[in-house]
């Protein structure tokens, strides 16, 4: 029983940690929206979108603890990454440059 609590605990400060992470990005980029996605074995990533435009991702060790992250921010969570949502994305140069070099082997 002891094991159990310390495991839910040691989750709560971890969501706890990351809502923290997930303000202070919508703080600096005047408000933010999310999603969240399971990638296997390493957990889950929760991909910010700013109101600027500006964008960032989080990885928590799981699902669980990923949602609870972003229902501690209160921000919105979307469940796909599509549509709207997709394009408030503002991508530079550098965004632009790195896709073509992945396209091209670079």
């Amino acid at each position: 029983m002891a094991d159990t609590q310390q495991v839910d605990q040691k989750a709560e400060r971890t969501a706890a940690r990351l809502a923290r992470r997930i303000g202070a990005f919508a703080k600096a980029h005047g408000g933010a929206e999310g999603q969240v996605s399971y990638i296997g074995e390493r957990g889950a990533r929760i991909v910010l979108v700013g109101e600027d435009g500006g964008w960032g991702d989080l990885v928590a060790p799981t699902y669980a603890i990923a949602e609870q992250a972003v229902a501690k921010s209160g921000i919105t969570v979307h469940e796909s990454f599509d549509g709207e949502f997709a394009a408030k994305v503002m991508t530079g140069a550098y965004e632009w440059k790195r896709m073509a070099g992945l396209q091209i082997g670079g």
